[in-house]
């Protein structure tokens, strides 16, 4: 099976025509306010007009959100799926999907080995999982941060769930992290950027070209 990508932390025209015509399988919004990435419902749900006929599934990337905020979400974007990556246990992530009737994908937070037994736990509740490096301490958001962890702790794991490789993935290394980790779908936000939140083109498309070569 051919590896896919998530480009998230889109919040440009330009750069969600980049990841449509490089053949990204999804697009991520945030809605997180303390990041640089940080859009409105109305706005990402413009940005993700294009994606629609293309059958690419679309994201809404939030962090501990309540019932208010979900049933917003799912008015104004209508995401696909809804990525929980805060402290959301296993209950709260099963009730955002019942909620919503979108797609549940919950980001776990990976520093060694003992950090992918919390897995299970989601594993009966949500549509996919995320693998992504812990945020540096002290650090007021819980990803998008650039940092990595060892991305062999992956391979030759299997789990009931798809799952994404997330953190310090980039145009140069992600071939490499996903032959490492046996990735089958690959997320990237920072990776592609000139700056904080500044998505570029060129890098969205080096990104998807190098995955697709994976």
């Amino acid at each position: 099976m051919p590896v896919t990508a998530k480009i998230c932390g889109l919040s440009t025209p330009e750069t969600v025509r980049a990841a449509l015509d490089g053949g990204a399988s999804h697009l991520g919004f945030m809605f997180f306010a303390r990041s640089p990435r940080n859009v409105t419902p109305e706005a990402a749900e413009r940005l993700a007009a294009p994606a629609r006929p293309r059958n690419v599934k679309i994201c809404a990337v939030t962090v501990d959100p309540d019932d208010a905020f979900v049933d917003g979400l799912m008015a104004t974007l209508r995401p696909d799926f809804i990525q929980l990556h805060g402290k959301e246990t296993p209950s709260r992530a099963r009730q955002v999907r019942e909620r919503s009737g979108a797609g549940v994908i919950k980001a776990l937070s990976v520093s060694d080995a003992s950090d992918l037994a919390a897995a299970a736990a989601y594993e009966p509740v949500v549509d996919h999982l995320m693998f992504d490096a812990k945020a540096p301490q002290g650090l007021d958001r819980p990803g998008g941060t650039g940092a990595s962890f060892d991305w062999t702790l992956m391979s030759g794991r299997r789990f009931q769930r798809p799952w994404f490789l997330a953190g310090g993935l980039d145009p140069w290394n992600v071939a490499d992290a996903v032959r490492q980790s046996g990735a089958p779908m690959a997320d990237v936000s920072s990776g592609v950027e000139r700056g904080p939140g500044l998505k570029d083109p060129a890098l969205i498309t080096a990104f998807l070209d190098a995955v697709r070569r994976a």
